[in-house]
């Protein structure tokens, strides 16, 4: 079991160095908001991305398509950023353990933290980050690029 207080950096960059394709549960279209920094940062190092967002459905964010739910992203998703708030975070598990493809990875964003929720995704076999901000992990572990 992992200590989600005090993360390894081992884990944290094997993590970042496997993940091919991330959905952005929560993505802005709006360039101030954090969701939209983060989604941008990850798509300029390669990463597959895909957004999350029932409001803006059918539309694009830079270049990554913005679905209404989880389910009805089409290709497997490898990492989940959720940019949510922690009430947020159990219907999210429930959403995910209902992917025909579960991810490898549920990230919770910087003050997304829901210890009950990461128990029951490690449970079913999902490996957790919470409090964490990807963009911030990569620039530190990496430098430009994982």
């Amino acid at each position: 079991m992992i200590d989600h207080d005090d993360y390894p950096d081992s884990y944290l960059r094997e993590i970042l160095s496997h993940v091919k394709s991330i959905a952005i549960l929560g993505a802005s279209d709006d360039p101030e908001r954090p969701s939209y920094e983060v989604l941008s940062y990850l798509q300029e190092r390669g990463y597959g991305i895909s957004a999350v967002n029932p409001k803006l459905a059918g539309q694009a964010i830079l270049t990554a398509p913005v679905f209404g739910s989880l389910a009805e992203v089409p290709a497997p998703i490898d990492m989940i950023d959720v940019f949510r708030n922690n009430a947020a975070v159990a219907g999210i598990i429930e959403e995910i353990l209902t992917l025909p493809h579960r991810p490898a990875v549920l990230w919770m964003q910087i003050g997304v933290r829901v210890d009950d929720a990461a128990r029951k995704a490690e449970a079913a076999g999902i490996k957790v980050v919470m409090d964490r901000c990807p963009k911030i992990e990569i620039s530190r572990l990496f430098g430009r690029s994982p």
